[in-house]
C-alpha cells in the first residue's frame, strides 16, 4: 500500500473542505482551491479527517492513490498557511514595481515581471524576491519564470537562485593525470 496515500489528512480549524463527484474542494483563511481527482479512488471525510482510498490494486490506481493524496494535502495546507518560495539576485538589482518586480539583470533594457493570479510578490532589500500563495504549484512555476530570466552562473557566481540553492560546478581535469603523446 501506498506509504502517502494511507495517511489521513487532518483538517486544521477554520478550513472547510467538501467533497463532490470527483472533485475536492477546500476553503480557508487565505482562499479557496478545488482540485479533481480521478475516478480510480475513492476521497472521504472521517472525524476531521479526509481519507484517500484506492479501488483496486494496479500500477495505476497506486500512483494515483499518493499523487491525489498529496494533492489535497498540499491544498489544505495552502488554504491554511500558504506557501512561499524565496529567490536571491546575486550580482544584479530587483526593485519592486507595483504588483510585479522589476529585475535588472545584465540586459540593456529593465525586466518587468507581473504576478500570476492568486499570488503576490515581495522584494526584500534589492536582492531577494519572495513568492507568495495559496497554490504550491502556481508558486513554484512562477519562481521559477522569474528564475528562467537569467540562470545562475556558478563560474561568474550571479544569476537568480532558489534560496538556499547550492551552485553545481562542472569538475575539472584531475590532478597529476597529464595526457602525453607517446614519442616513436
Amino acid at each position: 500500500m501506498s506509504r502517502i496515500g494511507k495517511q489521513p489528512i487532518p483538517i486544521p480549524s477554520g478550513v472547510k473542505v467538501d467533497i463532490g463527484d470527483n472533485s475536492v474542494r477546500v476553503q480557508g483563511s487565505m482562499g479557496a482551491l478545488e482540485q479533481t481527482y480521478p475516478a480510480d479512488v475513492t476521497v472521504r471525510l472521517d472525524e476531521g479527517k479526509v481519507i484517500v482510498e484506492r479501488k483496486g490494486d494496479s500500477r495505476k490506481q497506486r500512483a494515483f492513490h499518493g499523487l491525489t493524496r498529496a494533492l489535497i494535502a498540499n491544498m489544505v495546507n495552502g488554504v491554511s498557511q500558504g506557501f512561499t518560495k524565496s529567490l536571491e539576485v546575486v550580482g544584479y538589482r530587483v526593485q519592486q514595481a507595483g504588483s510585479g518586480v522589476n529585475l535588472q539583470v545584465g540586459y540593456s533594457h529593465p525586466v518587468v515581471v507581473a504576478p500570476m493570479s492568486g499570488i503576490t510578490l515581495e522584494v526584500e532589500g534589492n536582492n531577494r524576491i519572495h513568492v507568495r500563495g495559496v497554490d504550491k504549484q502556481v508558486v513554484g512555476e512562477m519562481a521559477a519564470r522569474i528564475r528562467r530570466n537569467r540562470n545562475p552562473d556558478p563560474y561568474k557566481a550571479k544569476g537568480i537562485r532558489y534560496a538556499g540553492e547550492q551552485d553545481r560546478m562542472k569538475p575539472g581535469k584531475p590532478p597529476g593525470r597529464m595526457y602525453r603523446h607517446a614519442t616513436y
